[in-house]
């Protein structure tokens, strides 16, 4: 595995707070049966993860700034570079026993993501990338999706849940964009549901509401493999807005406008 210092760096900080969540994920699976639940037991394993990361990342790199789900901003020393992450996508599939969860590290460099790592521990597959050089699956080569029929695509999305504002116009996107395609899948990951775009398991991705470390690693993941990385309002930040679609470059047009007719 070729690749830069700084990368070699996240890959170790992943692997190592994956252990300690594959760890976890087994007293959670114990947990499912007691009436507490597994609730705080899931918050400790988060923010365990979180600190095991920013140890490592900042141990190495004490200047870098920082963007964490569970700590917070940080600015750090040197405002060029941030470290961006989330050390447990798919909090709630965890909770549930379930095992679609991922470790997401991004590093930011004057406002663009050059480095990027997904690794979902309990399947072991490990995914990396930085700009310029491609995207990667453990030591697999990863391209997207040459599917050019929307018809014949399946795309991924989260359903917002608890009543978020952005659910009506999600219903909306799904009830404009199911008659199109093979379907629709909602799995609780987004660093997974871009990993797997950039992978050619799904054409798309899109969704609305999401947060900075849900998405950065994956963003150049998809872009590196070949993809097209979009916000669903045309001219909008991604980060700002907190929606994004990703897919390959063949049902990108067709699946920009259904999404942005249905907005």
């Amino acid at each position: 595995m070729q690749g830069s210092a700084n990368l070699n760096l996240m890959i170790k900080a992943a692997r190592k707070a994956g252990r300690s969540l594959v760890k976890d994920f087994r007293e959670v699976e114990n947990l499912q049966v007691s009436s507490k639940g597994p609730g705080d037991f899931v918050s400790r394993a988060d923010r365990e993860a979180e600190r095991i990361i920013k140890e490592e990342l900042r141990g190495a790199r004490p200047s870098y700034g920082w963007l964490g789900e569970e700590t917070g901003e940080d600015a750090g020393e040197d405002p060029t570079r941030r470290w961006i992450v989330d050390p447990l996508d798919g909090t709630t599939n965890f909770l549930h026993g379930l095992p679609h969860w991922a470790v997401s590290i991004a590093l930011e460099h004057k406002g663009e993501i050059v480095s990027g790592v997904i690794f979902d521990a309990a399947k072991d597959e490990l995914y990396w990338t930085e700009k310029g050089l491609g995207a990667f699956m453990n030591e697999t080569r990863l391209r997207v999706s040459g599917r050019n029929r929307m018809i014949e695509s399946i795309f991924a999305t989260g359903v917002p849940f608890g009543g978020k504002s952005t659910l009506p116009a999600t219903l909306q996107d799904l009830a404009r964009l199911m008659p199109t395609c093979a379907g629709v899948r909602r799995w609780g990951a987004a660093a997974l549901d871009l990993a797997y775009v950039a992978a050619g398991k799904y054409e798309g991705y899109w969704e609305r509401g999401i947060k900075p470390w849900d998405v950065a690693a994956g963003i150049l993941l998809v872009k590196e493999a070949g993809g097209f990385v979009v916000p669903v309002r045309e001219g909008r930040d991604i980060f700002e807005s907190g929606a994004l679609i990703a897919s390959n470059a063949a049902v990108h047009e067709p699946l920009c406008k259904i999404l942005r007719e249905a907005a």
